[in-house]
């Protein structure tokens, strides 16, 4: 049997382009000779589609269009990812499907058993689970063999995920049992930093017990801020790898079963080298899905900013990158210079706004109403809520996205200024950590083989440059401390008391949480930040505001 494995870029909602996109994979793969095409979890409609399955023109539309994919369909059959409304009308009234198209027609379907609801998950909300596995025989070149019909979760249903069984169902020892030979699980998986390994090894320990291959698809792309990052894969009963599409780009990966040592296996980039991937592609899609063409960003000559840029750059290319310098009286020389090298490194254009005059206004303005107070920290944010409106006014002007540049260890703690430094449509770098920041700006240089990034800017101490002489850890620890408390206060939900038996001094670890607990606020009026970690500030995480537990 031969195998094409669709690995498409689905927008959610454009049902037409998902559509037409589909069928032009099975005319390449019908042209190569395939049997089989199979797609990733809810092609048709995009994957996560949300609060839009409400919206029943569009559930038909998408039925409609599995139909046009299955009229395509001569002479190979495909398995399809679409919404199936329940005949019955029960439940939700909705479920999550692999239609199996052949002979010109949809001829049936495997509704999806397990529906995830933790993390960025939340399908309980909106589908009914599937009642019972479905098996397919696929009759080739004379032979034939039973295809067992799977979604993404209920491949998740093992020990090894969560150290435990998560599910009280197991459709993968029920779709063997009723006589699967191979096993199709149509994915939407997203992306977080060291997932392939996890995927590939929970996988190979079930096919390892069951006895059985797996076709895998997953999809690719962005979507709001979830990213997929495909990586679709064929393994052999042993859990052997004979497969593997690219990862974060979209790919056709047609495989001969019967001859898999001819088959392609893509690279999976590193561990830095795949969230700076996973990056570029998140800014790509983020900004071309929304109707965007170019991104505006602020340059402080800081590290964050100085990789924002470059990961822009990358995504967008230097012709729709802009960048903004705003230097106040407590900017440095060096600052400015920093940003310009950078700029003509990336060959970008660079305004150059002063905003001591803005500054001298809004002091003058407030003097009567702050007479008797001492300057503090809000005249520091005064600096960043007027560069963060000189932005969104270049933004609304010339319909440049704002992209933000703060990073998860601040976000975290609050080490950032609501209206000011988080202005923007886009926060790159909300999931990523300081310490992970320099890492990628480092990697950066080392492929570019020059100082892209200028080296001053990833050896001077940080600084918001708000008052004469700041650095960073005037008011946070050092990122070096910082970042291992927050990976394990907020990533791996664990107790200060926990952290500190890890050998962590107890005073650090108790203000740090304080700072993280007391920071919510501004993390729910933040821009959407794209997902790296296993646990982002974002959908995933939803933690109260008033309330009393710290």
């Amino acid at each position: 049997m031969k195998v094409a494995l669709a690995q498409i870029n689905p927008t959610v909602g454009d049902i037409d382009r998902n559509a037409a996109r589909i069928i032009e994979c099975i005319g390449h793969a019908a042209a190569a000779g395939a049997d089989l095409v199979v797609t990733a979890e809810l092609a048709v409609f995009g994957y996560p589609p949300k609060d839009l399955i409400s919206r029943r023109n569009l559930i038909e539309k998408n039925v409609a269009a599995a139909h046009r994919i299955a009229a395509a369909c001569r002479n190979i059959t495909a398995i399809v990812g679409y919404l199936q409304p329940d005949p019955a009308g029960a439940g939700k009234g909705l479920f999550n499907v692999a239609g199996v198209c052949r002979d010109g027609a949809l001829s049936t379907w495997y509704a999806k058993m397990l529906l995830p609801t933790y993390d960025v998950f939340d399908e309980s909300r909106y589908f009914s689970p599937g009642g019972d596995v479905k098996t397919l025989t696929l009759r080739t070149r004379g032979a034939s063999c039973c295809l067992g019909l799977t979604i993404c979760e209920d491949l998740w249903n093992n020990r090894q995920f969560e150290g435990r069984k998560v599910y009280g169902l197991d459709p993968i020892a029920r779709t063997v049992a009723a006589g699967a030979d191979i096993l199709i699980n149509l994915s939407a998986s997203p992306y977080r930093v060291g997932v392939r390994n996890t995927r590939e090894e929970l996988f190979a320990e079930q096919l390892r017990e069951q006895g059985v291959p797996l076709v895998y698809v997953n999809q690719v792309g962005g979507n709001d801020d979830l990213i997929f990052d495909g990586a679709s894969i064929i393994l052999d009963s042993s859990g052997q790898t004979l497969a593997r599409a690219k990862a974060f780009d979209e790919d056709l990966l047609i495989v001969d079963l019967d001859a898999p040592a001819s088959a392609r296996i893509e690279p999976y980039p590193d561990r830095i080298n795949e969230i700076r991937s996973a990056l570029v592609l998140g800014i790509r899609d983020y900004l071309h899905k929304c109707g965007f063409t170019d991104a505006v960003i602020g340059l402080s000559g800081g590290i964050d900013s100085a990789l924002t840029a470059v990961l822009a750059v990358e995504a967008l290319g230097p012709d729709h990158v802009h960048a903004v310098a705003m230097p106040s009286r407590y900017s440095s020389t060096h600052s400015l210079e920093d940003a310009q090298q950078l700029a003509r490194n990336l060959k970008i254009p660079l305004l150059h706004i002063p905003i001591e005059d803005v500054h001298r206004a809004y002091e003058e303005t407030l003097k009567e109403s702050f007479a008797g107070r001492p300057p503090d920290v809000t005249e520091e944010n005064i600096q960043a809520r007027v560069r963060g409106t000189l932005l969104m006014a270049l933004s609304n002007k010339f319909g440049w996205l704002l992209l933000s540049t703060g990073n998860k260890s601040e976000w975290a703690v609050g080490y950032c200024t609501l209206y000011g430094d988080m202005c923007g449509g886009l926060a790159v770098l909300s999931d990523v950590p300081k310490t992970v920041v320099f890492q990628l700006a480092r990697e950066i240089n080392r492929q570019a083989g020059r100082d892209l990034i200028p080296v001053r800017t990833l050896t001077k101490p940080p600084s918001a440059e708000l008052r004469e002489n700041q650095t960073d850890q005037d008011t946070i620890p050092p990122y070096e401390v910082l970042d291992p408390i927050l990976e394990h206060y907020v990533e791996r939900e664990r107790c200060i008391d926990e952290i500190v038996a890890l050998g962590f001094d107890r005073p650090t670890v108790e203000r740090i949480a304080r700072m993280v607990d007391g920071a919510e606020y501004k993390r729910k009026q933040a821009p959407v930040g794209l997902k790296v970690t296993s646990r982002a500030f974002g959908s995933g995480r939803r933690m109260p505001i008033a309330a009393r537990f710290r």
